[in-house]
């Protein structure tokens, strides 16, 4: 048993209160038996029976749940530095996706890169992310698009997330875009999803939940509802991309279907909030796409004030959001989406994990897992507002680090 005092303020995060309410105590004492919380509270409230373990101490640090990540693409091959430039000369994501460019350039450096490659470069990643606080990744395929190349990738998922102290949650999306094999045959893609994909990867249980991007440049709302019909009839929980690029009724599909998340949601129309808070669908936003496609970011404030609980995610992908740094996507979450500190950390902490499915991360209390880090800051506030390369000091994963 261990226990960390000196914390100058601890937050909590719990699932009540609501998007704001992070649940602070000043002077606090964290008390973690192997993996999982054992006391959280003011150090002068501590239990007499942990009076006799030996304190680290916190230095007078900020303590928050460890970070989640609730939408990556982490696995792919090469970059895309080519359309950074074409995108701020005025060329368009659509564009630049219709002249094969976007997500189809990266899926053919991916099926060409070795799993063992692909493999490295996640643990990477992900190595880098817990240095930020990251502690629970979900994480996507779609750079594959074929039964052959979807499997490796969530294979590669498999063997990353043995090697690693973080929870990985992986999450199926062949219906990314259609690939180039089958461009004039979209319906028979289809088809593959639901008749060969989907049913493989249910057999291994090699994902949590199956996902569709539905824009113009992929799938339309009734190619998605069937996809997604066809995962959840598997055991496979559904998400979308949804509303990113224009309006096109995948918020309102996902409440149809009673996704888990929505993500994206720049274009969403007042229809769509009011379906997605009737069925509970959590917004994922991510603001750092928005800042590389020059975008109007998402209404979170529509979002929460009619009851729509709102993630914070990176997005991290080759294209419209290569950067892993959810401290950075907060950030702008409070400086483009006018959310507060409180908000956005209860995005990214207990809301996120909701977001994937997870009940035992993205907050601090008794049973709880032990995963927190130390933030060199006052107050999240001005965490927030003082952004730097990585005010992170100590991230612990399951009571270890």
């Amino acid at each position: 048993m261990r226990a960390l005092q000196g914390i100058g303020r601890l937050y909590r995060c719990l699932p009540e209160g609501g998007q704001s309410a992070v649940h602070p105590i000043d002077d606090a004492v964290l008390v973690w038996d192997g993996p999982l919380v054992e006391w959280v509270g003011r150090r002068t409230e501590l239990p007499a029976r942990f009076g006799g373990l030996p304190m680290e101490d916190a230095g007078g640090r900020l303590l928050i749940p460890g970070l989640v990540d609730c939408h990556t693409h982490l696995a792919f091959a090469g970059w895309r530095a080519d359309e950074f430039e074409q995108k701020l000369r005025g060329v368009g994501y659509l564009e630049i996706a219709r002249a094969g460019g976007g997500i189809l350039s990266t899926v053919a450096k991916t099926r060409a890169t070795p799993s063992e490659l692909l493999a490295d470069r996640c643990l990477g990643f992900l190595t880098q992310m817990r240095t930020l606080g990251v502690t629970a990744v979900e994480v996507k395929t779609g750079y594959g698009l074929s039964l052959e190349h979807e499997l490796r990738t969530l294979e590669v998922y498999r063997q990353v997330a043995a090697q690693v102290p973080q929870t990985i949650v992986p999450t199926l999306l062949a219906a990314h875009t259609v690939p180039p094999e089958y461009r004039d045959r979209r319906d028979r893609y289809v088809d593959v999803v639901v008749n060969e994909i989907i049913p493989a990867v249910a057999e291994r249980k090699l994902a949590s939940f199956c996902d569709v991007f539905v824009e113009d440049t992929a799938f339309s709302v009734a190619e998605g509802e069937r996809i997604l019909r066809a995962g959840k009839a598997a055991g496979m929980g559904a998400k979308l991309h949804a509303d990113q690029i224009t309006s096109c009724g995948g918020a309102e599909l996902a409440a149809k279907v009673a996704a888990v998340s929505a993500d994206h949601l720049e274009k969403i129309s007042s229809a769509g909030i009011a379906a997605m808070a009737v069925a509970g669908v959590v917004a994922v936003s991510l603001p750092i796409a928005s800042l590389y496609l020059n975008q109007a970011p998402l209404k979170a404030r529509h979002l929460i004030d009619a009851g729509v609980l709102v993630a914070v995610a990176t997005d991290f992908n080759p294209g419209s959001a290569p950067s892993f740094d959810l401290p950075l996507a907060m950030m702008l979450a409070c400086t483009m989406q006018r959310m507060t500190p409180a908000e956005v950390l209860k995005g990214a902490t207990q809301i996120a994990a909701r977001a994937i499915g997870l009940e035992t991360v993205g907050s601090l209390a008794p049973g709880k897992r032990a995963d927190f880090a130390l933030i060199e800051a006052e107050s999240i506030e001005h965490w927030l507002y003082h952004f730097r390369p990585n005010a992170c000091a100590r991230t612990v994963v399951a009571g270890q680090g």
